[in-house]
């Protein structure tokens, strides 16, 4: 079954320099009835700041999907590769072999 969830219904997460949402519980935000659907995890709509992003950080054993909606996201691994994503574009990473990225919206 399809459940629409609208925006208002998700976790809010604002951090000044990133403001989010969350369909599934993730960070502070918590429902028990929105624990993920089967193996996906995570689908968060990030806003952040240009010059902002995420630093450098792991994951453990994820699949990471990115679509950018408007805008560009950067991407920086610790195995020197690096790429900048535009609007419409789309991103598929592996992650969780020990290597390390950020993010951020140059």
């Amino acid at each position: 079954m399809i459940e629409l969830r609208p925006e208002h219904q998700r976790g809010v997460a604002e951090h000044g320099w990133l403001s989010s949402r969350h369909t599934f519980s993730f960070g502070h935000y918590y429902d028990p009835d929105q624990v993920g659907f089967s193996d996906l995890l995570v689908i968060n709509d990030d806003r952040v700041q240009p010059s902002r992003g995420f630093g450098t950080h792991g994951h453990r054993d994820m699949e990471i999907f990115s679509y950018v909606l408007a805008g560009a996201l950067a991407h920086k691994d610790s195995m020197g590769n690096g790429s900048v994503i535009y609007t419409g574009d789309v991103q598929m990473m592996s992650a969780g072999s020990g290597i390390r990225h950020s993010e951020y919206n140059p």
